[in-house]
């Protein structure tokens, strides 16, 4: 900056230093806050196989909604398979269990959720895809999309393809995000024994 004019920050503020007005360059950007926040709501999930969350955001940059995959609300996840082959597909967690999505858009914290981006861990399932679709969310950005050859994800594509749905596979800009309880109070984490 040149020493003979006051910084922007100065100029507004009357601050005669530039320093007083720096700000942290190590933040999260939007997007990976989002994807974080579905991946810290994968968390709450009881699955032993498959932990996906979802975050709904708004054009303010606001989320409206999260969910993780787990049992229906009032159906003990203790009394329902969590397994992923039987005999039976009775005995298996697929007729039970509600995708991440699904709870995100039933969990949302306004009237709709029109208009809003998905960010998900998981590309959606084609059933997924249609309560996307019916809920008006205009934008899925993903993770991975480990199951792109299945016949579900192919139908899913077909779906959004029609409804005009952009989807896109999430490029982080850092491949871990750590949250260190301990920063708060100013103190480095202990490394666990």
């Amino acid at each position: 900056m040149n020493g003979d004019q006051p910084s922007p920050c100065g100029q507004l503020n009357g601050f005669g230093s530039e320093m007083l007005c720096k700000k942290r360059e190590d933040y999260l950007e939007w997007p990976e806050y989002f994807m974080a926040v579905a991946f810290l709501s994968a968390q709450r999930s009881k699955d032993p196989n498959s932990q996906v969350g979802a975050c709904i955001v708004n054009s303010e940059n606001k989320i409206v909604g999260i969910g993780y995959n787990g049992m229906p609300n009032g159906c003990s996840d203790d009394l329902l398979p969590w397994t992923r082959t039987a005999q039976s597909k009775l005995d298996t967690k697929y007729p039970y269990v509600c995708h991440a999505e699904l709870n995100a858009i039933m969990n949302k914290n306004s009237a709709d959720v029109k208009g809003c981006s998905m960010y998900v861990a998981l590309f959606p399932c084609n059933e997924c895809a249609k309560l996307i679709i019916q809920a008006g969310i205009k934008e899925v950005i993903f993770m991975s999309d480990k199951y792109h050859d299945s016949p579900e994800m192919t139908a899913a594509r077909r779906l959004f393809d029609l409804a005009g749905i952009i989807y896109r596979k999430f490029k982080p800009k850092c491949n871990k995000i750590i949250i260190d309880f301990d920063s708060i109070n100013g103190r480095p984490s202990q490394k666990p024994l």
